[in-house]
């Protein structure tokens, strides 16, 4: 077997973003190398998530369905990865860049000795060779990788690429068996905590970030009031973390999430190369900043050099009489 595989990320019962957006890259991988695609549905009643990859353009799948895989512990994942990929030997395995999705990459990498490629946010084919081009040097630049070997790792980053949309397609799954038993798993997921109904950050297709700019705690309000009305998560500079004014969950950058949105509202962020590196990509950038020589305005599509105290309630005012 020669085919492309594809990770196919699920949970509560539904293919999230990054594991649609696998499917739609790796479909265009599949097609360029004249082969099928084979969708990889790992967890606990998932067959409605078989017929959900199919209808989403894969040509197989191959399923797990137990509960040892229900909450996607890498611990029962990934041996039954491995021992799949020793079978079959796949020429491409592309993986959304997820936590878990990065979890499965290096599992897979290092147990079968195989190279992989990261944070890819666009991909070509040269021939049989699945080229990624990614972001080094904290964004500054952008490098074309590729591995050697038998299958071909790569990871995409979040929001780089469109979701794969429904085809009509249908098929039957190929279920095989776990390959670890519970009681051979040393981790146990107790429960999860919820977070109320803030937009994640990786998923989100606007953000509104506050910077050291803000001020304080406070000054987030009016960035919160804004993201409110766009349905926008919130994100933050490193200072503005560093500082207490917001958890680290919001912070954006090299050493935060690196997110790819719609749209990215900077507000009273200087712009950083450490911050740059988590947003740069982003499709359209706006920066709010008194300081009219701020690096972020070198990035930004739009700019306003002005008080973000002023701006922000002018901007959310509009949008809600726009909205």
């Amino acid at each position: 077997m020669s085919a492309v595989w594809v990770w196919v990320e699920n949970r509560g019962g539904e293919i999230i973003a990054v594991g649609k957006e696998a499917i739609g890259a790796a479909r265009m991988v599949a097609d360029e190398l004249g082969e099928d695609l084979v969708g990889i549905v790992f967890g606990h009643n998932v067959a409605g998530i078989a017929t959900a990859a199919f209808d989403l353009g894969c040509d197989e799948v191959i399923g797990c369905d137990d509960e040892t895989l229900d909450k996607s512990r890498i611990e029962a994942v990934g041996p039954l990865l491995v021992a799949q990929i020793q079978e079959h030997e796949p020429a491409a395995f592309i993986i959304g860049g997820s936590t878990r999705g990065r979890d499965v990459a290096a599992w897979v990498a290092a147990d079968l000795d195989l190279g992989v490629v990261t944070d890819a946010v666009a991909l070509e084919v040269d021939g049989d060779v699945v080229k990624a081009t990614r972001p080094v040097y904290a964004g500054k630049l952008l490098a074309t990788a590729f591995t050697k070997g038998s299958t071909q790792i790569v990871t995409l980053r979040s929001r780089a690429f469109p979701q794969a949309e429904s085809t009509g397609n249908s098929g039957s799954a190929d279920w095989i068996d776990a390959v670890v038993d519970e009681d051979d798993i040393p981790t146990k997921v107790v429960g999860f905590e919820g977070k109320g109904n803030t937009v994640s950050l990786t998923d989100a297709s606007i953000i509104v970030s506050g910077g050291r700019g803000v001020g304080g705690p406070e000054g987030f309000e009016p960035v919160r009031e804004l993201a409110g009305v766009l349905g926008a998560a919130v994100g933050a500079s490193r200072a503005a973390v560093d500082a207490g004014w917001i958890p680290y969950d919001h912070q954006v950058g090299q050493t935060g999430k690196t997110v790819s949105p719609d749209l990215y509202i900077a507000n009273g962020i200087s712009g950083a190369i450490q911050h740059q590196a988590g947003m740069r990509t982003s499709k359209i950038i706006v920066a709010i900043n008194k300081d009219g020589e701020a690096p972020i305005f070198k990035l930004a599509h739009y700019g306003i050099v002005d008080d973000l105290f002023k701006v922000l309630p002018a901007l959310t005012a509009e949008f809600k009489k726009r909205l």
